[in-house]
């Protein structure tokens, strides 16, 4: 039986059955804006039919095109030099914050570009980005580099697959079998376990970590916050801007402003805070006015300060985290929290802590009861002023 037009199979010198053997397929269709053929090559008939039918409505659509000579290596330069530009954005539409954008470029360089940067954008396969993730692992790399390795690849063949031109028709990055992060859960700490931890710390740390953990904000939004964005008489904090240890100031993660409120456990440390500053402006936690504070130190005077007190040393993001568990714990609805923690949409919220949100019989119907029971007693109070 003759094969379809545009299919045929490609007998190897050594075949000598030319009939039902294990030689592959090759399917092509004609692009007459290109002036090209686009071929592709299939271990089996079914597949190079059904690639050969998808292709050539895409042709006809022109969403694909005849694929450009286009390396791995031009490819992820063309993306950095877009990510940093602000031009190519995240999934969110949000920006990719310099750190990030470092972090990627340092994983493509070391760990893809040497084994693939030569190759051409679609000539990848799945099975050349799996044998990279198999030896990432096997040379001991725990999963969350090999993770952070693979990321900036799909985003770079995401990209690629809505450009006609890069001719690219399937992203090879779909599919990858990767190594799960193991873990357990950042750690929290308990409303007492707060108190003790920021009374065992230097007077002028307090502030800062308390910041942390009655305020949610980021550590980079912690390094750029300063004294005009605390308004203690609206009880409110302004976060207006991040801080990049490379580029300095930068935008919020999301890209934009947000209000985060001041509670009475936290006006207190921030009170003392500023009447004790040399400085009426600038940097509310800085090193001086002008210059924020710097991590490392400030990490390990914590950590030595609660080692000498016996208590469970804590991060600036499980501090971060030790907030948003409070909050839910307070009865605070997901959607404010979302807005507080300035997460790009309240989905991101509820993945990462749903978990610890009022989930079975008891605790909601003990909610319920709580609402009902204060709405009664309003009531009735209501009743008593009209009588």
């Amino acid at each position: 039986m003759a094969a379809p037009t545009g299919i045929r199979q490609r007998h190897g010198r050594g075949c000598r059955a030319q009939v039902r053997c294990a030689c592959p397929w090759e399917a092509f269709v004609y692009s007459k804006r290109d002036g090209k053929k686009i071929r592709r090559t299939f271990p089996t008939k079914a597949a190079a039919v059904i690639w050969r039918n998808d292709a050539s409505t895409a042709v006809r659509k022109k969403v694909l095109r005849a694929p450009t000579s286009i390396t791995l290596e031009q490819a992820t330069q063309e993306w950095l030099d877009g990510a940093r530009k602000g031009l190519i954005r995240n999934r969110s539409g949000d920006t990719y914050k310099p750190s990030a954008i470092r972090a990627y470029e340092a994983a493509l360089r070391l760990r893809v570009r040497p084994e693939l940067g030569s190759m051409r954008l679609t000539e990848i396969t799945l099975t050349d980005l799996q044998d990279l993730v198999d030896r990432l692992l096997a040379e001991g790399l725990n999963a969350s580099t090999i993770g952070g390795t693979i990321i900036p690849l799909r985003a770079i063949y995401r990209r690629a697959l809505s450009r006609p031109e890069m001719g690219l028709m399937v992203n090879p990055a779909t599919g990858l079998r990767m190594p799960a992060v193991r873990g357990g859960r950042d750690r929290i700490a308990a409303p007492d376990e707060c108190a003790a931890l920021l009374a065992a710390l230097p007077r002028g740390d307090r502030a800062l970590w308390a910041t942390a953990m009655f305020g949610g904000l980021r550590r980079g939004e912690l390094m750029a916050l300063r004294i005009e964005d605390v308004d203690l008489g609206a009880g409110l904090i302004h976060v207006r801007r991040g801080w990049d240890t490379i580029e300095g100031e930068i935008a919020t993660k999301s890209g934009k402003d947000r209000r985060v409120p001041i509670p009475v456990a936290l006006r207190d440390y921030l009170d003392e805070h500023l009447l004790s500053l040399d400085w009426q402006e600038g940097f509310i936690f800085g090193a001086t006015a002008t210059r924020p504070f710097t991590i490392t130190p400030t990490t390990k005077r914590a950590k030595s300060a609660w080692e000498a007190s016996k208590l469970t040393s804590i991060t600036l993001h499980e501090a971060r985290h030790t907030f948003a568990s409070l909050m839910i714990a307070a009865g605070v609805n997901a959607k404010a929290l979302s807005t507080y923690m300035g997460h790009a949409n309240i989905s991101i919220t509820l993945d990462r802590y749903g978990h610890l949100m009022p989930g079975n019989e008891a605790e909601a119907a003990g909610l319920l009861d709580a609402y009902l029971g204060r709405a009664d007693t309003a009531g009735r109070l209501a009743q008593i002023e009209v009588a």
